[in-house]
């Protein structure tokens, strides 16, 4: 570890951001997602992290219920 930001890109967005994770004290360290919301940005986003905007954005958002096998018949 460097100590310092790395500079990076949302790829939700598309705007830079300064990115702390690989210096051990990012901003997003605090953030309160939910399990899910976390899962599906891993996957959707894998390997990449997004800004604290969209972060923000997202977790604000309401959770989408899961879709039960009955209701696709």
């Amino acid at each position: 570890m460097n100590g310092h930001q790395q500079p990076a890109r949302c790829p939700r967005c598309g705007n830079g951001f300064e990115c702390g994770a690989s210096a051990g004290h990012c901003a997003c360290f605090g953030l309160q997602l939910t399990p899910a919301l976390r899962a599906e940005l891993a996957t959707r986003y894998a390997g990449h992290c997004l800004c604290l905007r969209c972060l923000h954005e997202l977790g604000a958002r309401p959770a989408r219920p899961p879709v039960a096998d009955a209701d696709k018949a």
